[in-house]
């Protein structure tokens, strides 16, 4: 049975946004030069001004490229959640589980056309709260490219940007040598640096793990704090009307990303059509849906975002129920998002089997009676 949650009219999630808590980094994981997993923040990067006037095609053919169409589901999210909990000897509170990608998708809904697929399913241990974890979306919906340009260029402009603008130590230890040689460096998007936050939007908090690109400073000594990341971008030099059009729909993608992880700060490069770095510009996250107010008829609304995810979320809570694996799915260019079971029990690929472990032995844990003090006393 398929039941579906309509997207249109937009007009009934206008208004005043829904109450949204600040993105607080509870956990952090990296991916190494190999793309092996690390808990921990071995491949933070800080960022620095990049060149200006690079052409961005430049090492294309060196290009150390991370084989994504490989389906890495939640293993490296739960496993950096266990590992948080191993330490706390508390379960985390989230109602739901899931990368940033897939929250994008669904906040950028009311006012986009692409289609996307999320398997999704409950999980839930007797004194700990249900999770709905969602996992990579199906590739099955992504628009054919037709650009002059091939599309693997143009994705590759944007790691040479971040290999660009970024170091792997900050500015004080790091060579004068090596800053400079930046436009030369082989560019390798294995190494990944992914926070782990604690957010939440309207009654459904959420734990929602991300990339992030670059940090401006240092972390705050005191986890939660806010943190200076830094999110980066490139987009195409805006010369006319079509182009300004173009960029302010881009935006919304570039300030939900930021939103919920709590990155208050978008660097976008700006290039020529063939790829040449021309321009750096810095966008204030939480300015970025005013600002796009201010600029006449908006092609998209902030609030509406907050608020359909918000209203989404609260009915998907409400729809599954019960185990097994359900499918989230929103076809090209139609007004609602549909969700039905595809496997009745189970957890699919979704929860690995040592995470389960994992909860298992923290219930059994949190059940037992304390054991009385044995010692002597004087």
């Amino acid at each position: 049975m398929t039941t579906t949650f309509p997207i249109q009219p937009v007009a009934r999630f206008a208004g005043k946004s829904e109450l949204v808590k600040r993105p607080k980094e509870f956990a952090c994981f990296s991916y190494d030069a190999d793309h092996k997993f690390h808990i921990g923040a071995q491949s933070l990067k800080w960022y620095y001004t990049p060149e200006l006037n690079v052409d961005l095609s430049k090492g294309f053919e060196s290009f150390i490229k991370h084989d994504d169409s490989v389906d890495e589901h939640l293993d490296s999210l739960l496993t950096t959640i266990a590992d948080h909990e191993q330490k706390t000897s508390k379960p985390i509170d989230a109602h739901i589980v899931t990368w940033r990608g897939m929250m994008t998708k669904i906040m950028a809904a009311p006012f986009d056309d692409d289609g996307f697929e999320m398997n999704a399913t409950l999980y839930r241990v007797r004194s700990h709260p249900p999770h709905h974890a969602y996992k990579k979306e199906s590739r099955a919906n992504e628009r054919p490219w037709n650009g002059p340009i091939p599309q693997e260029v143009m994705q590759y402009w944007g790691y040479k940007f971040e290999t660009l603008s970024t170091l792997p130590r900050p500015w004080g230890e790091t060579s004068r040598d090596f800053i400079e040689s930046r436009p030369d460096h082989v560019v390798n998007n294995k190494e990944q640096y992914c926070s782990v936050v604690r957010t939440g939007i309207g009654k459904t908090i959420l734990c929602i793990g991300g990339e992030v690109d670059a940090i401006w400073d240092d972390k705050p000594r005191t986890q939660g704090d806010p943190i200076n990341w830094v999110e980066l971008k490139t987009s195409a030099v805006i010369q006319n009307d079509r182009q300004a059009n173009n960029f302010e729909r881009k935006l919304m993608k570039f300030w939900i990303q930021s939103f919920l992880l709590g990155v208050p700060k978008i660097i976008v490069g700006f290039r020529t059509q063939d790829g040449l770095l021309v321009e750096t510009k810095e966008f204030r996250t939480m300015e970025i849906p005013l600002m796009v107010k201010k600029n006449g008829r908006p092609k998209w609304d902030g609030d509406t975002c907050v608020n359909f995810a918000n209203g989404f979320l609260e009915w998907l809570r409400h729809t599954i129920t019960d185990e097994g694996v359900w499918r989230i799915k929103r076809r090209p260019r139609t007004a609602e998002i549909e969700v039905f079971k595809v496997e009745e029990v189970g957890h699919g690929d979704i929860i690995t089997d040592e995470f389960m472990n994992w909860r298992i032995k923290l219930e059994l844990r949190q059940t037992q009676p304390p054991t009385k003090d044995t010692g002597a006393e004087e």
